[in-house]
């Protein structure tokens, strides 16, 4: 019984955290839900001075990384790749605006890192567990 809870419960972080990234991901990669497509979003990165290539491997992470958690594919990688964009977001974006989440509100600067803190450790807690039972990487380690 505790095996299929174990799995359950990474599922039940898994989906959350993949639908954010994917979702995030598409802004990025495909210009929906208000993104700016890769272009745009290269030219919003540039202006914080990250280079192109460094969007770019953020935009593969935020996609990729989001729709393999979300999967249960490749999983560690996946969740290895959400963990550096997360701490490269917290370091290059967050920090500067303090802990809280609702610090835009208050402020107008931008969001706090508590937020980026929270999918920064669902990610890592993915990386050490893995996807569980209920996942591609498990069908395709069994095959």
């Amino acid at each position: 019984m505790a095996k299929f809870t174990d799995s359950l419960s990474l599922l039940l972080l898994r989906i959350p955290l993949g639908i954010i990234f994917l979702a995030h991901g598409s802004q990025k990669l495909f210009g929906l839900f208000g993104g700016h497509g890769v272009a745009g979003t290269i030219s919003d990165f540039q202006q914080m001075g990250i280079p192109p290539i460094l969007t770019i491997l953020v935009i593969i992470a935020e996609f990729g990384g989001g729709l393999g958690i979300l999967c249960g594919f490749l999983t560690r990688l996946s969740a290895i790749a959400i963990a550096i964009n997360m701490v490269g977001a917290v370091v290059t974006v967050h920090l500067a605006n303090g802990f809280f989440l609702n610090w835009y509100c208050v402020t107008g600067k931008g969001h706090g890192l508590e937020y980026n803190l929270a999918l920064l450790g669902i990610a890592v807690y993915l990386a050490v567990q893995g996807a569980g039972s209920f996942s591609l990487d498990r069908l395709l380690k069994k095959g």
